[in-house]
């Protein structure tokens, strides 16, 4: 679904993913994106930040809060870094600035519907816990948990970065690896070390947690730690 209320904007994006034979919806405000979609499951939101009945950061968190696992990819005028961070902290799978090539977007589309796809459900079904150093991590909750069985809260952003490195243990990850969908611009995209350095430091309020996330230079992170799940 692409939601912008700049009708041009709008139909220059559908026009582009419908020469991809996606199933497309468009909506220029969000209560018509809430009502398309009562109708009709969605995989993914194209999602303008500045909407006539809101904000696209509010309808991000609600989404994540009531449980749903849409991809988003916000699409904003606004360029600033904190802008970049916040919208991945309340849920947003990806984001662009405007202007933006429309390829670029296409790429990013065609992406993260394929990680949608190929992320595994049977591991998260069969074993309920990942522990890794002092930690625990309920898969099917989505929750952190330190040994004292204290809750940490996870943005959605965090809790797939961790998964990630959970996948992976004791491997050293490159920035684009831990977060494909944004490859073709890891090189420079800041909001990849923002993610992990605010996922660390959770993690560092254990003692021993400190050390889990490693920086290799030049190459990438690695969770230093065995995974167990039980």
């Amino acid at each position: 679904m692409v939601v912008d209320d700049d009708a041009d904007i709008r139909d220059l994006i559908l026009g582009q993913l419908r020469q991809e034979n996606y199933r497309l919806l468009g909506a220029s405000n969000l209560t018509e994106l809430r009502q398309l979609m009562r109708d009709d499951p969605v995989d993914l939101i194209v999602l303008d930040l500045n909407l006539p009945d809101g904000d696209g950061l509010m309808l991000c968190r609600e989404l994540r809060a009531e449980g749903s696992d849409v991809q988003i990819i916000m699409v904003t005028a606004r360029g600033s870094a904190i802008d970049r961070v916040l919208g991945l902290e309340l849920g947003a799978d990806d984001y662009l600035t405007k202007p933006f090539e429309p390829r670029e977007l296409l790429v990013r589309i065609r992406n993260l519907l394929r990680r949608g796809r190929s992320e595994p459900a049977t591991r998260a079904m069969a074993m309920r816990y990942a522990r890794f150093g002092p930690w625990r991590l309920d898969l099917q909750q989505r929750r952190l948990i330190a040994p004292d069985d204290r809750l940490v809260m996870l943005s959605s952003a965090e809790y797939r970065l961790l998964n990630r490195f959970l996948e992976e243990p004791n491997v050293v990850l490159a920035r684009e690896t831990l977060l494909p969908e944004r490859r073709a611009t890891a090189a420079f995209d800041r909001s990849i070390d923002l993610q992990v350095s605010r996922l660390r430091q959770k993690l560092a309020g254990i003692a021993g947690g400190d050390e889990l996330i490693l920086t290799v230079r030049g190459e990438g992170y690695v969770l230093a730690s065995g995974v167990d799940y039980s």
